[in-house]
């Protein structure tokens, strides 16, 4: 892989700021994206700026096709049975809300969930005890931050209707066993639903082969625009949903009384959506496939490694998660000993111009259950540099000597 010609196609790569390059090592937040992908959005507003599926004019047409050539790419991307499989949504977030509003759970019904949910996986159910009565239970890590699947297992009973999982986690980079949870919750008689946010633009992800249920991910995190994201289900599962969203483009027809949905993924997709951003998204996953997850993974692995070596053994410094890093991805999450996340960030910022994620990461629930006030997370992605990770760890020890 030529690196620098890879980072020729991210603008932001090639501006300086106070006479430096920006370090960008927040991509578990939100990547970066190449040009290809900015020029898609553009190309839109410039030549096709129209409604899509309302209008019949030549303009709105090719909207529609476009978005529907995104919903193609999308599927075969994941490797889904069809496209109607694949509905767009503004994020993870919506994904996961769809299904918890959707899905019909009872009184007494039980979602299980991990002790490092992020917010978007954790608050959706806590609404649905306050609401409906259902119950959480949550599966503590192992004592590596692994997942356990022993207790997973002892936790899988008739009441468990669901398996609401984060794919790898944004606070320390894990991926969990997906095909030993789902195999055995599908013998439970459960459905499991997976937050892939931090797994889809890092790894491939096969849908059929997983046999999962339900899968949301987000386009900010995969070179795609913000304000996108997808909700994958299998379509037997779709069509029994009631949707969640409702209004313009959801029904073929109405009454002052009543309305008749449209089938999936079109009642899922309420109101004017996103067009630019959905044929941005449609680029984005072509730009990773290009580049292959092989390549990509690599690359992150390289850096782990490396910074992991370099700040292993400052004083106070503890990182979250596993101490290999081959287990971690590309996050490094760390913090010092009786020093504010933020500080270091702020610091990095400033002299240096390194890039990172300080605070909580809406992983508010473990940090509070281990008493830590927040960390220091610094996030690689493919277009990132051994010198980068240099010059990120140079600054790092000279700020865990005077802090």
């Amino acid at each position: 892989m030529d690196i620098q010609k890879i980072r020729q196609d991210f603008p932001l790569l090639n501006e300086k700021t106070n006479r430096r390059p920006v370090v960008y090592f927040d991509n578990a937040c939100q990547s970066l994206r190449p040009q290809s992908v900015i020029n898609a959005i553009n190309k839109y507003y410039l030549e096709f700026p129209a409604c899509g599926g309302r209008s019949v004019h030549h303009l709105a047409e090719r909207v529609t096709h476009e978005c529907e050539e995104t919903r193609t790419i999308i599927a075969k991307f994941i490797n889904a049975l069809s496209k109607e499989e694949i509905i767009f949504t503004r994020n993870t977030t919506e994904g996961i809300n769809l299904v918890a509003n959707s899905l019909g759970l009872k009184k007494g019904d039980v979602v299980l969930i991990s002790d490092k949910e992020h917010n978007s996986n954790l608050i959706p159910w806590q609404m649905l005890v306050k609401r409906q009565g259902t119950e959480i239970r949550t599966i503590p890590s192992n004592e590596d931050s692994t997942f356990n699947l022993e207790e997973y297992k002892k936790n899988l009973d008739g009441r468990v209707k669901l398996v609401a999982l984060g794919m790898t986690s944004n606070l320390d980079g894990v991926t969990i066993p997906a095909d030993e949870i789902i195999k055995p919750a599908h013998k439970n008689g459960s459905l499991v639903l997976l937050d892939a946010a931090q797994t889809i633009p890092h790894q491939n992800v096969d849908v059929r082969t997983l046999d999962v249920d339900f899968l949301a991910f987000s386009g900010h995190k995969m070179l795609g625009p913000s304000g996108t994201g997808v909700l994958y289900g299998k379509y037997g599962l779709l069509e029994k949903l009631d949707p969640f969203l409702v209004g313009g483009e959801t029904v073929s027809s109405s009454t002052y009384s009543s309305c008749q949905f449209l089938p999936p993924p079109e009642k899922f997709e309420a109101g004017l959506q996103d067009y630019a951003g959905i044929i941005g998204l449609g680029e984005a996953a072509k730009y990773l496939q290009a580049i292959g997850f092989k390549t990509i993974q690599e690359q992150e692995m390289h850096l782990n490694e490396f910074v992991t070596q370099e700040i292993s053994n400052l004083p106070r410094l503890n990182i979250i998660g596993p101490s290999n890093p081959q287990l971690r991805g590309g996050i490094v999450s760390f913090y010092l000993q009786g020093v504010d996340s933020h500080q270091i960030a702020l610091m990095l910022d400033q002299m240096a111009d390194v890039l990172v994620r300080s605070g909580q990461h809406c992983v508010h629930s473990w940090f509070n259950a281990h008493a830590i006030p927040g960390s220091v997370r610094a996030s690689f992605y493919f277009y990132n540099t051994l010198a980068e990770a240099e010059l990120f760890v140079s600054q790092l020890k000279k700020i865990a000597k005077v802090l």
